[in-house]
């Protein structure tokens, strides 16, 4: 049941499908008109594809507009220095950079006007509200501040709403859980890795079980894991409270949430953005629950950089039914479910990065790090799990242990792997996003 105080805006969370919709289509029209007018590399794009500045009438039309990928960004670097022909407004009316974190090429400049930022903030405000976020909390950002968006927006929206923001910047993990329990902070953000990583240090080296702190509430972004059952449950036993799930981009915003409820997803923060579903191999639209498509999105209000059609490459499904936060927006089935060049076909199997993160992390036993590298030996893939063995586990254990994530992982996925076990502790630990799968085949 939706409580009194549910929803940051009410009008816009709950309204009817076709008035959204509605409202929906200006917005796009509006959009898709200020790129046209302002950015030589919309503008360009969309009279190669034969439309002119009027060609969205309906629905129908979205469609014609052309998709826009990382690597159009990436003609960065000229004038307008440093932001090329994507930027749409006076270079004097920029007031924010940021940039992607460059794990998929290299990164992408994001310049944003203040008005922007105030949007971010919005976006925000929108999540953190239906997430359980409310004025009285004092919240912890446990990362350093720099370039990357990340939670920069976060902070402010924090603000915005009325919470006590504790900035964790330049400190180190133990320095950071420290003034966490000294000012007795209720909520924190963070990568899954890195919550993981935080209670792992609470044990080890402050002797502390996390759960006895009071923590009331944790949101995660960054990596899928905030979304993947058995990496929820770890994270939620670690620290005694909720964990909710968020996705954003640095060039996109933040689009999407799992609010208290649990809706078995992801929101799409539909009066914000427009989210579309196309086919893994084409660009035909998926509207029907339960077929994974890979996610396209317009960010509405936006001036600076707007995107428009913006190809994620990532993949995600419809969810079939609503939620009982009474919000009318739609939802992504099991959220992100990773990242079209990460699902991949090994052996002639289609094979996802995430499917190994879940029955990892199923085993109690193994708390540390892991990677997966699919490489080639003459004309076979081979997949190797490079993993930390827990402490003072004996050779009869280990083996038992091995057995039995080998049998689990051939059931998941139906592939053989080859496991390497490493000492607990010897894999780098990450406070952003942990970059744990590499196909290294042609390279």
């Amino acid at each position: 049941m939706a409580e009194k105080n549910e929803y940051w805006n009410q009008p816009l969370e709950t309204l009817e499908f076709d008035t959204l919709r509605e409202l929906q289509l200006r917005k796009f029209r509006r959009v898709y008109q200020w790129v046209w007018d302002k950015s030589k590399l919309y503008r360009g794009k969309y009279e190669a594809a034969g439309l002119d500045r009027d060609s969205i009438k309906s629905w129908d039309d979205v469609s014609k507009v052309p998709l826009l990928t990382k690597d159009d960004y990436r003609c960065q670097g000229v004038d307008p220095f440093p932001y090329g022909d994507s930027l749409c407004v006076p270079i004097e009316e920029v007031t924010e950079f940021h940039q992607t974190s460059g794990t998929t090429g290299t990164p992408v400049y994001q310049p944003d006007t203040w008005a922007d930022w105030e949007w971010w903030s919005e976006c925000w405000a929108t999540i953190l509200w239906a997430q359980g976020f409310r004025p009285e909390d004092r919240i912890f950002i446990p990362f350093g501040y720099n370039i990357f968006v990340a939670y920069w927006a976060g902070h402010y929206a924090c603000e915005k709403i009325g919470c006590e923001v504790v900035p964790g910047g330049v400190l180190g993990t133990r320095e950071r859980l420290e003034k966490m329990r000294e000012l007795k902070v209720n909520g924190f953000m963070a990568t899954p890795t890195y919550v993981l990583g935080m209670a792992e240090t609470a044990q080890k080296e402050l002797g502390a079980d996390p759960k006895e702190w009071g923590i009331e509430k944790i949101l995660c972004a960054g990596e899928p894991g905030a979304l993947i059952p058995t990496t929820k449950a770890r994270m939620e036993e670690a620290w005694g409270c909720g964990v909710r799930d968020h996705v954003g981009a640095t060039e996109v915003g933040a689009w999407s949430f799992e609010c208290r409820h649990r809706p078995g997803g992801l929101h799409v923060l539909e009066s914000m953005f427009l989210v579309e579903l196309l086919a893994l191999d084409s660009d035909e639209p998926v509207t029907e629950p339960g077929v994974p498509g890979r996610i396209v999105i317009t960010s509405f209000d936006r001036q600076a950089q707007p995107c428009v059609r913006f190809d994620t490459k990532d993949v995600s499904m419809w969810k079939e039914g609503g939620c009982d936060c009474g919000r009318t927006w739609r939802i992504l089935e099991r959220g992100v479910h990773g990242r079209l060049d990460h699902i991949t076909k090994v052996k002639g199997v289609l094979f996802s990065p995430v499917t190994v993160e879940e029955v990892v992390r199923s085993f109690p036993e193994l708390e540390g790090e892991f990677e997966i590298v699919v490489s080639k030996k003459g004309d076979l893939d081979v997949i190797e799990l490079t993993l930390e063995m827990p402490d003072g586990c004996s050779e009869e254990a280990k083996n038992t242990l091995l057995d039995n994530l080998k049998s689990q992982l051939r059931f998941k996925t139906q592939l053989n792997f080859k496991i390497k076990p490493v000492e607990f502790g010897s894999m780098p630990r990450h406070q952003i996003k942990a970059k744990r799968f590499h196909d290294m085949r042609g390279k």
